[in-house]
């Protein structure tokens, strides 16, 4: 049975790591907040951009762009949207777990790992790593989103993918994320339906020069509007992890009192105990 002064030693102990949780409860809970209002204002503007280069490149026709360029041939590239701090909870894990089940072919796919916890995991376990980039998945900024985006084009516009895919997460709400895996590349615009009524856009000089100079601007944007909702993702799960590893400490903490106090009962009686016996055997 332990001692008392272990069982103080290891209250004592759990206080001190409750303690380390709910600060970072509360950190994670502070960040949300503007992480979340800068995903949810992004969106819009995401889903607009979408729809208008949908738009122009049903309107292009027969076009010929690197962007656009279907190949029957070649690797497949990831990008993987992780995070580069632990203590979230299985945020990095569900994406992981996503891309290993759209992974169809491991030698023929390269992966683009974005947070430290990606490359963590993928290199490893033997994956092409060709590029990697940390330190910022917190607090993801617009010029990331550019580099990511422009080594990515490049890549692409060489003919070494036949798709780019882009995995992350999808902020819902303070207790909700899902992972998702969309595709960047070759853009495809969707098929509306003839019972649409579809707006009618003017182009200048040209449906194909607009299409050619916004294709670039499409994924800047989409890379960026993910990079905003993973980093709110993050946070959510770390202030839910963080509140659960707080409840389970208090938890623990009542339950360790009560064990304590049964330990310490038990050694008052057994001096008791010795202490009637030893005064009866004086009689």
């Amino acid at each position: 049975m332990a001692s008392l002064q272990d069982i103080r030693r290891r209250i004592k102990s759990v206080k001190n790591t409750q303690q380390i949780t709910k600060a970072m409860k509360m950190v994670a809970a502070a960040r949300l907040r503007r992480a979340q209002e800068a995903a949810v204002s992004n969106r819009p503007y995401a889903e607009k951009m979408y729809e208008v280069i949908a738009d122009v490149a049903s309107n292009a026709g027969s076009f010929s762009h690197p962007l656009l360029e279907v190949r029957e041939e070649g690797k497949t590239l990831y990008i993987v949207l992780a995070s580069d701090k632990g203590l979230a909870g299985a945020y990095a894990s569900n994406v992981f777990k996503e891309t290993m089940a759209h992974i169809k072919d491991k030698a023929n796919t390269s992966i683009v790992t974005v947070g430290r916890r990606a490359k963590e995991y993928f290199t490893p376990r033997g994956f092409d790593i060709v590029n990697s980039y940390m330190g910022f998945t917190e607090r993801p900024d617009y010029q990331n989103a550019r580099q990511i985006a422009f080594d990515v084009i490049e890549r692409f516009a060489e003919g070494n993918y036949k798709e780019v895919y882009l995995v992350y997460t999808k902020f819902i709400s303070a207790i909700s994320a899902v992972p998702q895996v969309i595709k960047l590349l070759p853009f495809t615009a969707p098929k509306t339906s003839h019972t649409e009524i579809a707006a009618e856009y003017i182009y200048e000089p040209n449906a194909q020069e607009v299409l050619g100079y916004l294709l670039p601007q499409y994924i800047v944007t989409m890379i960026y509007a993910s990079l905003l909702q993973s980093a709110a993702s993050e946070l959510s799960s770390r202030m839910n992890a963080m509140s659960n590893a707080t409840d389970n400490a208090e938890e623990l903490i009542s339950k360790l009192d009560l064990h304590y106090n049964k330990v310490r009962q038990a050694g008052i009686t057994r001096e008791i105990t010795e202490i009637v016996g030893g005064a009866e055997a004086l009689k």
